[in-house]
This record gives C-alpha cells, structure tokens and sequence, in this order.
C-alpha cells in the first residue's frame, strides 16, 4: 500500500499479491478444508473414538488454519521495510479482512475447545447448530477467501482464475458445516411416492409423505442459494469456464467423504456435475455473443446454472433409484429452483437507470 498527499485529501492505493502468494495462500486453505471435511467425517462415523478436543481430526483442521494465518500475517510483514505499520497498513489487496477471520476462527477454535471439554462431542445435528463451530466457520471463510478477493482486486484471468475458483470453492465447503443438513445432493425425498390424504370429515390431511416432501423442495431451494450467490459473485466479475462446476464439486466432496460415498447419491452427484458444465458452457457462450453488459445478463445466469443443476440432481436421481413424486411436483422444484436464482441473479445486478 503507498500514500500520496495532496492538499485536499490523502489517497491510500494497496498494494496486491502476486499470483504466487495468492496460490500457496489458496494451497494453505487447502489444507484447512481437507481437515474440515476429515473432522466431519470422524464427528459422523468414528465418533465412539473421540474424546474431547484433541483428535487427529482436529491436528489436520488447525494445522490447515495455522499455515493460513501464519501466510496470511507474513505478507504483510514483508511489506514492512514500505510500511513500518505493517500489521495495519501492509496488507495486500484482500487479505486484510482475512487477517480479521483468522482472528474470529481463533476465538471460535479457542471456545471449542473449552466446549469439547465440558460438554463433549456433538452428533447428529448438533455440529451445524453448535456456537463456537458457527463463530470458526465465519473465521475460516473470512480468511480462506483471501485468494478470492485478491483475485477480483487483479481483474486477471488464466492462474488467477483458478485460484479464485479454488478459494471460492473451499468457502461453499466451509459453509456446509453449517448446513449439511440441507443440501439436495443427500435427499432421496423425490424417490417416495406423495399422494394427498383426505380426512374423515373431508378435507386434506397433514402426513409424515408430506412432510417428508417439505423437506424435500427446501433442501433444493437451500443448495439453490449455496451454490447460486457464489457463483453470482464471481460471475458478476466474468464469465469464468468452470466456475458453477468447481463450486458443486466441493459440496460433493464434502458430502460423499462425510458419508463415505453412498449410492444412489454417487449418481446424483454425476447428474449435477454434468449440469453445472453445461450451465458453465452456456454462460460462457452467452456472455461471447451478448457482452458482458448485456440487458438481464445476472437473472439469466442464475436462473440458467439453479434450474440446470436442480435438474441434473433429479434426473441422476431418477437413473440411480426412480422419482416417484408427481410431475408437478418435480417439474415445478426445477421452476422454484430457477426463480430463486432469477431472483438472486437480479439483487446481485446493479440497479437500472431510468431516464
């Protein structure tokens, strides 16, 4: 970062990464998600073996999280011959915020541990609902998007990109931590048969078929805004090949190792992938034949890569184990799906100028 003064005012420029910073920083985060997803492995399928804190599980997680912050601290000391204040005035482009994750994951990593102690291991639900895991994921998305930011700062493509990609990825990871429960990829609700039930005295009757339908469609709906405001955020910078495929990736990586590779939902995940490179392709394409600045370009994106992926999900569904739900229901979670990233297609947009 360098300043200039002028009369009027003092302008602050920052400094930004090189891409070799950027990719070891990414490499690091790497790491700290591999933990993630081991630890949450363990917290499902081994948990008769944990006791309290300190596991192997967690030596991984917190070996990932101290690479990442130490990465992250040393870039700005190395600015430190330009800005005597580094720890304030010596951060790159992006990792600023970063530095200030690192610090929330360590209040929420230091609480774990004293709940671990006291209270013991969650299952089940608990970890997605448990404070301190809430207060580190914020922490360890705040500081493994640092590569992602530095990535928007440079306006490059080529290495940028994937790194960019990469870190954005590993953040929708993180995030399943706090909503594994939620994620379509895991559902089979589509798979059992709905027919509405009358009642004695008439009328519709609620059923455990319904509520299991309920569930269902939100689950949908819910990995619509996982996958679709990421995508949206880096999409809104450029079309980027790939992008909506890496993002549905990592939630399947996650979700498989988790729940070590179940059937049918290896499928499901196939059927996704292969929607989110075709959605992935169409953007691209789009974007070469109407610009960047086209009308409606963010609702038509978000609306194209829900609906496909929604889409992909069913039809890999429906291959591993038959959809039994009714048409409309199938066919209008694809037309929910596409709205919603419509929807969040149009609040990602900058808003219209009327004259």
């Amino acid at each position: 970062m360098t300043t200039t003064t002028t009369p009027a005012a003092t302008v602050v420029v920052r400094e930004r990464a090189s891409a070799r910073e950027d990719l070891v920083a990414m490499l690091c985060g790497a790491v700290m998600i591999s933990g993630l997803a081991i630890d949450g492995w363990a917290h499902k399928n081994v948990i008769e073996t944990l006791e309290g804190f300190f596991t192997p599980y967690h030596a991984v997680l917190y070996a990932g999280y101290g690479l990442t912050a130490a990465w992250t601290f040393r870039l700005a000391h190395l600015r430190r011959d330009r800005h005597p204040r580094w720890w304030r005035d010596g951060w790159p482009e992006g990792y600023r915020l970063g530095a200030i994750g690192a610090l929330i994951f360590f209040v929420g990593g230091f609480g774990d541990m004293i709940w671990h102690q006291t209270i013991g291991i969650e299952i089940g639900l608990l970890p997605s609902f448990s404070p301190t895991h809430v207060i580190a994921t914020l922490g360890g998305i705040m500081l493994g998007t640092s590569p992602l930011r530095s990535w928007w700062a440079s306006g490059e493509g080529g290495l940028r990109s994937v790194i960019g990609v990469a870190s954005m990825t590993g953040a929708v990871m993180g995030a399943l931590v706090l909503l594994n429960y939620g994620a379509s990829i895991m559902t089979i609700a589509p798979t059992r048969p709905y027919e509405p039930q009358f009642g004695d005295y008439g009328g519709i009757i609620d059923t455990p078929d319904e509520f299991l339908v309920v569930q269902g469609v939100f689950s949908y709906l819910v990995t619509t805004l996982l996958l679709a405001v990421p995508l949206l955020m880096m999409h809104r910078r450029r079309a980027t090949m790939f992008a909506g495929t890496a993002l549905v990736l990592g939630v399947a990586i996650r979700l498989m190792v988790i729940n070590e590779f179940p059937q049918p939902h290896l499928t499901v995940v196939a059927g996704a992938l292969a929607a989110a490179v075709l959605a992935d392709g169409l953007l691209v394409r789009l974007d070469t034949v109407r610009g960047p600045d086209a009308p409606l370009r963010l609702p038509v994106a978000g609306a194209l890569y829900a609906g496909l992926v929604c889409a992909g999900q069913l039809a890999g569904l429906h291959l591993a184990a038959g959809l039994r739900w009714p048409p409309e229901m199938w066919a209008g979670t694809v037309v929910l799906t596409m709205l919603l990233g419509g929807l969040l297609g149009g609040l990602a947009a900058r808003p219209l100028v009327y004259r």
